[in-house]
C-alpha cells in the first residue's frame, strides 16, 4: 500500500513546481500578531487513516484530521535557534528537533491539505517577511513518567537572552562609578549603556542604588524587562522554499539542506516565522531553546502541522499542555 503513496509524493511535488501555488497566502503582518495558545484537538492514536508518504515512516497524513504529523527526535535542549526541526544530520547543533525525511515530502503534505505557498524571506533589495499559509504547529510526547504532554511549539521556543542589550544615554550620571566585574558597559563614542545576559531582581536593585539619574534609572529597568524569559509569539507559514536548477537540468529542492521549520529567516525554509528574525550569528539569533521545558535528548516528539482556514482563526481560551 505505501509505494503508490511514495508516487503521490512525487506527482503532488511535480504539480506544486509546475502551478506554482501562491494563493491565499497569509500577509506577515497578521502571522506576527501575538500568539494565543488555543485548546488543542485531542491527538488521535495511530491507525490506518494516518497515511505514510514516505518509506521511512516519519510524514504520516491525515486527511481527516487535517494535519500532517512529522515523528521527530530532540536534537537539542540548550544553545541559540536557526530551527524548530530541521532534517536529521543537517543542523542539529541549531535546531531542537530533527526529521529522518525529505523536506520535500512535508511540502507534498502540506499541500495535500490545500496548504497554499506563499514567499520565503527576501533580504534584496529590501527586507520582505516570509509569507505562506498559516499553519498551527503542536509538540506532543510522552515523559519518563508516562505522562502524555501536547503543546504549541512556541512554548518550547524564547527570545534570545544570552546577548547584549543596549540603551541610548547621553552620559554617564555624575558620581556613577561602573563596578568593574559587573555585565554594564558605557560606550563613549555611541552613548550608550548596554548589558549581557538575564538580569536578576537583585542585580537590578544593585544598579538602581548606584544613582538615583531618571535616565540611568530607566535604561537598567528596561535591561531587567527585556533579558527575562519572553515566549516566541511569531506564527508559522508555510512559504515552501525553492528550486534550484544545475548544470545538468535537474531540479533541486533547497530545504534538503535542513532548513524544514525554521525560527531564523532563510529563503530556502519550507516553513519559516512570519517576521523578521536574525539568521546571522554576527547579529545575533533572535531565538533560543527553553531548555527547562524541553524533555531529554533523544526523545520521541510528534509535530503536528495544521493549516489554518478562514473559519478557523477566532480565538479561542489558552491551554498551553494537554
Amino acid at each position: 500500500m505505501r509505494e503508490p503513496l511514495f508516487k503521490f509524493c512525487g506527482v503532488m511535488l511535480a504539480l506544486v513546481l509546475l502551478v506554482g501555488l501562491k494563493s491565499q497566502v497569509m500577509p506577515a503582518a497578521d502571522a506576527a500578531k501575538k500568539v494565543v495558545a488555543e485548546q488543542p484537538a485531542k491527538a488521535a492514536e495511530p491507525d490506518a487513516k494516518l497515511k505514510p508518504l514516505n518509506p521511512e515512516g516519519t510524514v504520516l497524513l491525515d486527511l481527516e484530521g487535517k494535519r500532517l504529523l512529522l515523528k521527530t527526535k530532540v536534537a537539542l535542549r540548550e544553545g541559540q535557534l536557526e530551527l524548530l526541526c530541521c532534517l536529521k544530520q543537517t543542523k542539529e547543533h541549531e535546531s531542537i528537533l530533527a526529521l529522518d525525511s525529505k523536506a520535500y515530502v512535508v511540502h507534498t503534505g502540506l499541500v495535500a491539505l490545500k496548504a497554499k505557498t506563499g514567499k520565503p524571506a527576501r533580504f534584496e533589495p529590501k527586507f520582505e517577511p516570509p509569507t505562506g499559509h498559516q499553519l498551527k504547529v503542536y509538540l506532543s510526547w510522552v515523559d519518563d513518567d508516562g505522562k502524555a504532554h501536547r503543546v504549541a511549539a512556541q512554548t518550547w521556543v524564547r527570545h534570545n537572552t544570552h546577548r547584549w542589550f543596549a540603551q541610548k544615554l547621553e552620559k554617564l550620571p555624575a558620581g556613577l562609578v561602573i563596578p568593574d566585574q559587573s555585565n554594564l558597559r558605557y560606550d563613549t563614542k555611541h552613548k550608550e549603556l548596554s548589558w549581557y545576559g538575564p538580569m536578576t531582581e537583585a542585580q537590578k536593585a544593585e544598579f538602581q542604588k548606584l544613582n538615583a539619574d531618571k535616565p540611568y534609572q530607566a535604561a537598567i529597568a528596561a535591561f531587567h524587562e527585556q533579558s527575562q524569559n519572553h515566549e516566541m509569539e511569531a506564527q508559522w507559514v508555510f512559504t515552501g522554499s525553492g528550486i534550484y536548477k544545475d548544470d545538468d537540468g535537474k531540479n533541486h529542492y533547497l530545504a534538503e539542506d535542513g532548513d524544514l521549520i525554521s525560527v531564523a529567516n532563510f529563503s530556502t525554509a519550507t516553513i519559516d516565522v512570519a517576521i523578521r528574525s536574525s539568521a546571522q550569528n554576527d547579529e545575533g539569533l533572535s531565538f533560543e531553546s527553553w531548555t527547562e521545558r524541553i524533555p531529554p535528548k533523544g526523545t520521541p516528539v510528534t509535530i503536528e502541522l495544521m493549516p489554518v482556514f478562514e473559519a478557523e482563526k477566532t480565538e479561542k481560551p489558552a491551554a498551553k499542555d494537554q
